[in-house]
């Protein structure tokens, strides 16, 4: 391998550096590796194959210098003995000069060798690889191979190379896992030689593919490598797509998609497309069948695709083509789109109608009323096409040869046009004309047209024959009156055997007066009368009056010319009258009629001929003659006596045709289209089935026709011969007679211009069409079993397999109606059309039921006689039964929900049973919780259920998604229950009853909401108490609006939105509060307050301070409002300057998380600031917080009062003591403030009272220092259960004066009840118990921030437990407890005072409150103020320095000559301002010292600016101690008289102990108090003269006096019976239930705390037992002596022990002993010594050896 060399840099760009790297790669690629290693390119491997024992193999290593300069290296040669070179020497290479190495191979045995040829440079060194290799079968291969993503049963492959890279012949084979297979599997491969081989996939399973297929190779020992071939196959999903336009109109049914053609031309091919979209991400082979059908028919849909690839995400256009044959049939076919594998079908419909001409004409009779002979007349005969489709039309007349002629009696008629046809009228003899003409229309059937006229000459005049005569002749004909003559009519008519009717035809008289009327003419069907005319067919609708013989006639080769025979005709009369036959003269024809006119007997005939003189050879002929036939009387009007008897008369037609073409000679070629259908139109057997034939002459020659009717006596063609002019078209009409459903192939022999060798073959299939209807499942229907009373409804196809539409009609037995039903119950089905019917099946009982339908299918036939209609059956299997639904949990408990906010679950319903069931769901709601229970009753309900109904399968679940939204904070309950629906209970009114419990739900609705959990101060506000702070922020308002539910205005926004567009935005909230900061002189550091906010509930909460600029919207500037208010200016100017400032603003805070928020107002303005600031949590509440803030100037003497109005406690009416309270004031100036209460309006309302004192101030005046707080304490005394007010004035010296508002409520104790008595004086939830806030900087914090002592007896030491912690991890903290006034030093001890907390130590501080004898409300506020220790020596230091300077300076003075010639006044070294500057060394001159200006005020960036004066550079100032931390404990209390804490708090009681010396001179410590109350009571004018010896002399008297009473039990029997003397009138006043109580109480109570307990003497026990011991009888007299003496001497020592048990010092001494035990005791505790929660451990004693 290539050698590394160590050191050098890795990146370089050119060759000039040497150090570019160790290996670098050449760029040209070469047959072997090669590196270039600092310049010198060289192979990195010398290989030797194919090499055999006992030769030398002699391989040439070239070096080549590729850098810029000459190399110098050196080379040592390889380390083994099978590799050698020549003798190593160093190597000189100039710049792209090359070198050869030949290295010699001399193998010894027939292994592989390794070894290397090292080269040295002075860069490095890099070694060349030498290998020689024994020959060995190798094939390389990639180790995995990706193949493209496929469709399940599609294929996809990709190609892989396969290399021989050893040095044999190698043969190899695959062994490929399933579903892959490799191409080819086996082969060989030459040494070096390559083959790709293919991988194919085609899956079966949608899954991922990860496989190993092996490659076995080698010779005799086999080798296998294996390669990782990857797949992924999935399904595929087609859908197959119609336009809007083309599918528009058509109901889908059960199929999804229709393909619409429309109506479409006859004949034409119309294309349409569909669209097979991919949806998936594989190709998607498909393939397209048509549905199969029973019978063989001939498809006019057609699509060329049957196999195809939609792309992955594409799709594939699928056109089909419409093609039909057979006007106004509808078609209906279904093509499926097959996926590979079958694994998808989807079925297309195509429908489509076949349209054909529509051609009428506009009169059905052309009436030409009458002329004279020689004369003639033109008529117009409209003739419409209304249709789109163009229409070939042929009148079947001769113009040539008829009176009556067309100009245009063939042609084509366009779509949607009309056109005026010229009828001409040229009589050839005076009689009446009346001729029946057809119009022939191609694809549609024949009209009929009446031309009729009369001729007159000067001889002959017959009556004229007009419209009615015809109508009448018809009328006639049906009632068999026209066989005879009008002559015999009018007789008949006369001698009354006939009659006419009404409308004017003759009629016979019937027999009796109910015969049947008399028969009526009715037009008949069109193409049955073309074909029903006794010639072309056996069947005439009426029999001939005259009929000519032969009708067509071929007269064949007539050469030569002038030896044709005629043709004989015969005309026979079958009348009952004479008639004339006269024919019709063709000027310019090789055909007439000989003799033209002729008479013709009744019931005879006559014979006639026809000569044809042809005029030249080798020419076509035809021709067709036309005659008259009528009856010889009405040759005349006058032999017409009645009008009704006029009878037209009747047209005879001979066709002729003739060739006059020689041997020899060939018939002209007919030039020619023929359109003629394959197959007949559908019919039903034995019923007639017509269809038409256009053939159009394209020559410009005459072609004549002659069908062969014999050689297809089942089909009927009309005309059977004639001829078609050049240009012209002939149609004919062709009908058929299928008698069974067996298809039959017709062959038509078409001869054309009379030569056989023109005859064309028109092959033409005809069949019955029977009733075949195609049931679906081989006629077997399935119902799922269903709910007893539930309907089960399934789809059920039936398919016409014919040609012609059917009408079904499905008939169900009524006993199973009940049960069973079908929607639609009968209907139409086009052809090969497949409908589906809906099948309801409903179960009455539970058992399983096998039904029977039928339905019947018919033609549809618009005759009223129903035809003949064929039944199928259809078996039905179904089974009733019954279930149940059940939830799969029970209960549900969705926990906490926010109130308004919406939270969704789905509940799972479970069908164990094996029918389905339709349930409906209801739900009842039940609230709980601290509510009315009658104003939630009425409220919506909270649970909304996705859908309240629906349907279950058999074994299967559901899923029901109920959406909550609760809409109070209280617990929810919902049960829902569920009914089976059945047709009889179909809503929840009807199935009430049969209900079912399911699940439960529960939740309690729950806002997001917070509360403030603690709050502290800092920077101006650092001396305000816990408790001020807390009332100047409202914290107990906000913590009750943040309780309190939410109203709906609250939630106009339910999350922080700007939608103000002022800069005032609008209040959606009834909440507002005050955020008082207090005040604090101009240029002082910014007021600090730290609020905890604690997230007790139990969703997370959200919330934000919003100032207005935050709810304002961001507008345009022209949209500004450009005039702004004072107020809005001085918001904007507060905001601007960030007078008020939130950190964070906004937060999230988890159940149970707290999160810290700094307030802060910055005093740069003189004045007073208002900001309103909305606290907005999302989804709950909104509150509006007014901060304010009051900023003075530095010499303002200025009290910040929160509010104009104070609350005292209310206190009970009757109270003897009541207690004192406290009304604090806050200086938040600069300077000492003296106030002053005015008592004016106090006196007035002493003086309403009967001169009770009901307000005393016992302290009306004060000073408050700056920073600090004051306290003025009142006494309030109501005598009557109400309010008090009084306003106050206080009075501030240099100061604004202010009135407050005091208000006071006296309350009756028997009518409030207990329930008026606080057990506490603050709720413990005001002040949390821990710490949880610190400001910047803080070291050391407080276990506590409110000791609550509660309600406590006069005379009592209640004493807690506070720890200070150093919360720093490094620094020691040196504290100190400071009390703020004098009176509170006297009634609180703190031990120890002050001390050092070492660095993660806490030191236990004890504070013990001894109420100072008066009752009273206690408001403590301790402070700790805390140092840094090391920060605190550091002062100490400097200020020594500091002081020894100032001593130096006194008495050192320095002289300058400049200063010689002035005098000045020598300064005081306390009146300069001086700087210490720490550079200056002792030795150095001192700048002159002078002690800082206002020490006592906090350094603020104003008092920064004044420091900057050029004096101050120059000066040493004073050094300012550190600022201490200050650590706020508040303490509370309030402490009553022992009578009444003893009345009020009974129970409590035995819970304190009495100190028995508590001084008397603790009441009269104030002097202020001591002299208001002397003025009020002069009774304490003596004791207050008295000494403190006095004192305690007159105290312990009288405790002895009590004590002795309490103890006497004689006095005790005197109080009782004095109890039971009668009731004197005085006593009446007095409830003696209370007064025996009260005695009880004494008697039980106080005894019991004042007498010792017994268990501190343990030898009185002894002494009892000793004196029980009976003496023995046998001792003497002197032993008797010495027990009694012994008796007496230790009922002595009992007694003296009960007095010292007595006495107050021997019980302040136990109590003292116990605190200190328990203190000890909690010292350990919190050390770690000792461990109070252990459970106790029982130490099992030995034996005794006595055992």
């Amino acid at each position: 391998m290539l050698a590394q060399a160590h050191g050098e840099p890795q990146n370089s760009d050119s060759f000039r550096k040497l150090c570019c790297g160790c290996v670098r790669k050449s760029a040209r690629k070469a047959k072997k590796k090669k590196g270039v290693f600092w310049g010198i390119e060289v192979a990195e491997t010398l290989r030797w194959r194919g090499w055999e024992l006992g030769k030398e193999m002699i391989k040439h290593l070239i070096l080549k210098n590729v850098h810029e300069k000459t190399q110098k290296l050196s080379y040592r040669c390889p380390s083994t003995r099978f590799f050698f070179t020549v003798f190593p020497q160093p190597i000189t290479l100039s710049p792209g000069m090359s070198l050869t190495l030949p290295i010699v191979f001399r193998p010894a045995e027939k292994r592989e060798y390794e070894d290397s040829v090292c080269f040295k440079k002075a860069e490095g060194e890099f070694s060349v690889t030498l290998r020689a290799t024994l020959p060995r079968p190798c094939l390389s291969f990639p180790a995995a191979v990706q193949l493209p993503i496929c469709a399940v049963y599609n294929v996809t492959e990709t190609t892989f190379p396969v290399r021989n890279i050893g040095d044999l012949v190698t043969v190899f084979a695959w062994e490929t896992p399933s579903p892959f297979y490799m191409i080819p599997d086996c082969g060989m491969l030459n040494p070096g030689a390559e083959c790709m081989v293919k991988v194919v996939f085609q899956p079966k399973v949608a899954v991922v593919y990860d496989v190993a297929a092996t490659c076995w190779f080698g010779g005799e020992e086999k080798q296998k490598r294996t390669i990782q071939l990857k797949a992924l196959a999935k399904y595929p999903y087609l859908r197959v797509s119609v336009t809007e336009e083309e599918g528009e109109g058509i109901q889908a049914g059960k199929f999804r998609d229709v393909l619409c053609f429309g109506s479409v031309p006859v004949g034409t091919t119309v294309e349409k497309c569909v669209e097979i979209f991919n949806m998936s991400v594989v190709d998607a082979p498909c393939r397209i069948e048509r549905a199969k059908d029973p019978l063989v028919r001939d498809h006019v849909f057609s699509c060329d695709v049957s196999h195809g690839v939609v792309p992955a995400k594409g799709k594939l256009v699928l056109c089909l083509r419409f093609q039909p044959q057979t006007v106004g049939e509808h078609s209906t076919d279904y093509f499926t789109i097959i996926s590979a594998g079958s694994l998808l079908q989807t079925v297309l419909k195509v429908v489509g109608s076949c349209k054909g001409p529509l051609v009428s004409l506009h009169q059905y009779s052309v009436d030409f009323d009458w002329i004279n002979l020689g004369e003639s007349l033109m008529e117009t005969l409209k003739i419409s096409n209304i249709s789109d489709v163009p229409a070939y039309y042929q009148f079947d007349i001769d113009g040539r040869g008829s009176v009556f002629s067309l100009d245009r009696p063939c042609g084509v008629l366009e779509g949607t046009t009309t056109l005026a046809l010229k009828v001409t009228f040229r009589p050839t003899h005076p009689i009446s004309y009346h001729r029946r003409v057809v119009c022939l229309v191609h694809h549609q059937e024949p009209m009929y047209v009446d031309f009729f006229g009369t001729c007159h000459s000067d001889i002959a005049k017959p009556a004229i024959l007009q419209a009615r005569h015809l109508s009448w002749y018809r009328t006639n004909m049906v009632r068999g009156l026209t066989f005879y003559p009008p002559d015999i009519l009018s007789v008949m008519l006369k001698d009354g055997k006939l009659q006419m009717d009404e409308k004017g035809a003759l009629m016979l008289p019937p027999e009796i007066p109910q015969d049947k009327p008399p028969k009526e003419y009715f037009e008949a069907n069109s193409m049955t009368e073309y074909f029903c005319d006794g010639v072309s067919s056996d069947l005439a609708l009426f029999p001939p009056h005259v009929s000519v013989s032969p009708r067509e006639y071929d007269f064949g080769c007539c050469v030569p010319l002038h030896k044709v025979e005629p043709l004989p005709l015969c005309v026979t009369n079958h009348t009952k009258g004479k008639i004339t036959v006269a024919w019709t003269p063709s000027h310019g024809s090789a055909f007439r009629v000989s003799p033209e006119i002729c008479d013709i007997p009744p019931l005879k005939s006559s014979a006639f001929r026809v000569l044809f003189q042809p005029a030249q050879l080798n020419s076509l002929y035809a021709a067709e003659l036309e005659g008259f036939a009528f009856y010889k009387v009405l040759r005349h009007y006058s032999n017409i006596e009645e009008d009704a008897t006029i009878c037209p008369s009747w047209c005879l037609t001979v066709r002729l045709r003739a060739h006059t073409y020689e041997a020899e000679r060939e018939h002209f070629i007919p030039q020619y289209i023929l359109d003629v259908p394959k197959v007949f139109p559908p019919a039903a057997p034995n019923t007639d089935t017509y269809c038409s034939m256009l053939l159009l002459n394209t020559g410009t020659s005459l072609i004549t026709f002659s069908v062969n009717q014999a050689a297809c006596p089942s089909v009927l063609v009309k005309p059977c011969s004639g001829h078609i002019i050049p240009g012209g078209h002939q149609i004919f009409f062709l009908s058929t007679h299928p008698v069974n459903t067996i298809s039959q192939q017709h062959v038509l022999p078409l001869q054309l211009n009379s030569y056989p060798g023109y005859t064309k073959e028109i092959a033409l299939r005809s069949c019955g069409e029977s009733l075949l209807l195609l049931l679906e499942g081989d006629g077997n229907l399935y119902f799922k079993p269903a709910y007893i009373g539930t309907s089960s409804t399934r789809m059920y196809t039936i398919k016409n397999c014919t040609r012609l539409p059917m009408v079904f009609t499905w008939k169900i037995h009524q006993s199973d109606s009940k049960i069973l039903s079908v929607s639609p119950t009968a209907g139409i089905l086009q052809p090969y059309e497949a409908t589906a019917q809906a099948w309801t099946f409903t179960p009455d009982k539970e058992t399983k039921h096998l039904l029977r339908a039928m339905v019947f299918v018919r033609r549809k036939s618009p005759d009223p006689v129903s035809p003949k209609s064929v039944g199928y059956a259809l078996r039905i299997v179904g089974e009733g039964v019954l279930g149940t639904i059940r939830a799969q949990k029970k209960h549900l408990d969705l926990g906490n929900v926010l109130v308004g906010d919406l939270q969704s679950c789905s509940v799972v319903l479970l069908n164990d049973g094996i029918c389905s069931l339709k349930y409906i769901l209801s739900v009842e709601q039940q609230i709980t919780g601290p509510c009315d229970p009658e104003e939630v009753r009425s409220d919506p309900l909270a649970l909304e259920l996705e859908q309240s109904r629906g349907m279950i399968p058999a074994r299967s679940k559901a899923f029901v998604r109920i959406t909550v939204r609760p809409a109070r904070r209280l617990h929810y309950t919902w049960s829902i229950k569920y009914a089976i629906c059945t047709p009889t209970a179909t809503d929840l009114a009807s199935a009430k009853e049969e209900q079912q419990p399911l699940c439960c739900i529960v939740a309690t609705g729950v806002y997001p909401t917070f509360c403030i959990a603690d709050a502290c101060s800092a920077g101006s506000a650092s001396g305000l108490s816990k408790l001020h702070l807390w009332r100047l922020f409202s914290l107990d308002t906000l913590n009750e609006y943040l309780e309190r539910d939410l109203t709906p205005s609250e939630l106009t926004y339910r999350v922080p939105t700007r939608h103000s567009t002022c800069l005032i935005p609008p209040v959606y909230t009834p909440h507002l509060l005050d955020f008082n900061f207090g005040a604090a002189p101009i240029g002082s550091e910014p007021t600090l307050v730290m609020l905890l906010l604690a997230n007790k509930g139990v969703v997370p909460v959200e919330w934000a301070f919003l100032f207005p600029s935050d709810q304002k919207m961001d507008m345009e500037h022209w949209a500004e409002d450009a005039e702004f208010s004072p107020h809005e200016l001085h918001q904007m100017r507060i905001q601007d300057n960030q007078l008020f400032s939130v950190s964070p603003k906004s937060g999230k805070l988890l159940p149970g998380q707290e999160e810290s928020v700094q307030l802060s107002h910055r005093h740069d303005f003189i004045g007073t600031d208002h900001l309103p600031v909305l606290l907005k949590v999302s989804y709950g509440h909104e509150i509006l917080l007014n901060f304010s803030g009051v900023t003075v100037e530095q010499d303002q003497r200025y009290i910040h009062f929160a509010s104009t109005k104070h609350f005292f406690t209310p206190i009970a009416i009757g109270t003897s003591h009541p207690p004192t309270q406290l009304y604090e004031l806050y200086n938040g100036g600069s300077m000492p403030v003296m106030f002053e209460v005015q008592l004016d309006n106090i006196v007035r309302i002493q003086e309403e009272n009967f001169q009770h004192p009901v307000f005393a101030c016992l302290t009306p005046r004060g000073e408050i220092p700056p920073g600090t707080t004051g306290h003025i304490e009142w006494i309030f005394s109501p005598l009557e259960a109400r309010m008090y007010l009084v306003d106050v004035p206080i009075h501030i010296l240099g100061g604004e004066s202010a009135l407050i508002t005091f208000q006071g409520v006296g309350y009756d104790l028997n009518t409030v009840g207990d329930t008026a008595t606080s057990s506490e004086v603050f709720s413990p939830s005001v002040f949390p118990g821990s710490t949880k806030l610190t400001v910047p900087g803080q070291a050391a914090t407080l276990s506590h921030h409110r000791i609550c002592l509660g309600n406590i007896p006069d005379c009592t030491k209640a004493s807690r437990l506070v720890f200070l912690n150093n919360i720093s991890e490094s620094k020691a903290v040196v504290f100190a407890w400071q009390i703020s006034t004098c009176k509170d030093k006297r009634v609180l001890q703190i031990a120890p005072e002050s001390g050092v907390v070492q660095p993660g130590e806490s030191i236990p501080c004890f504070i013990a409150l001894r109420p100072s004898g008066s009752a009273s409300f206690y408001s403590i506020d301790l402070v700790c103020e805390v140092y840094i220790q090391e920060s605190l020596v550091q002062y100490e230091r400097v200020l020594q320095e500091w002081e020894r300077a100032k001593e130096r300076q006194a008495v050192e003075f320095t002289i300058t000559e400049k200063d010689l010639g002035t005098k000045k006044k020598p300064k005081s070294p306390a009146g300069v301002t001086t700087k210490y500057l720490p550079f200056l060394s002792l030795q150095q001159t001192l700048p002159p010292i002078k002690n800082h200006p206002m020490p006592n005020l906090p350094a603020g960036h104003f008092q920064r600016r004044l420091l900057l004066d050029k004096e101050a550079s120059r000066v040493w100032v004073k050094p300012e101690p550190p600022k201490p931390i200050l650590l706020h404990l508040g303490v509370t209390a309030r402490s009553y008289s022992i009578e009444d804490f003893y009345s009020n708090f009974t129970s409590e009681f035995p819970k304190y102990f009495l100190s028995r010396d508590w001084p008397l001179e603790s009441k009269f410590v104030d002097g202020s108090r001591d002299r208001d109350r002397m003025d009020m009571d002069p009774k304490w004018l003596s004791l207050a003269a008295a000494s403190k010896q006095e004192l305690q002399t007159v105290t312990d008297i009288l405790t002895g006096v009590i004590r002795g009473l309490l103890e006497n039990t004689q006095f005790h029997d005197a109080v009782r019976r004095s109890l039971d003397e009668p009731i004197p009138y005085f006593s009446q006043f007095r409830c003696e239930e209370s007064a025996e109580l009260r005695d009880r109480r004494q008697c039980s109570t106080v005894p019991s705390r004042v007498s010792a307990s017994p268990d501190l003497y343990p030898e009185k026990d002894g002494e009892r037992k000793e004196i029980r011991q009976e003496t023995s009888p046998n001792n003497d007299l002197l032993e008797s002596w010495e027990r009694m003496s012994e008796i007496l001497h230790h009922e002595q020592l009992r007694e003296q022990k009960e007095m010292m048990s007595r006495q107050p010092a021997f019980g302040n001494l136990v109590e003292l002993l116990l605190e200190n035990t328990l203190q000890n005791i909690l010292i350990e505790a919190s050390r770690g010594e000792v461990v109070l929660t252990a459970r106790p451990r029982v130490i099992a004693l030995p034996p005794s050896p006595s055992r």
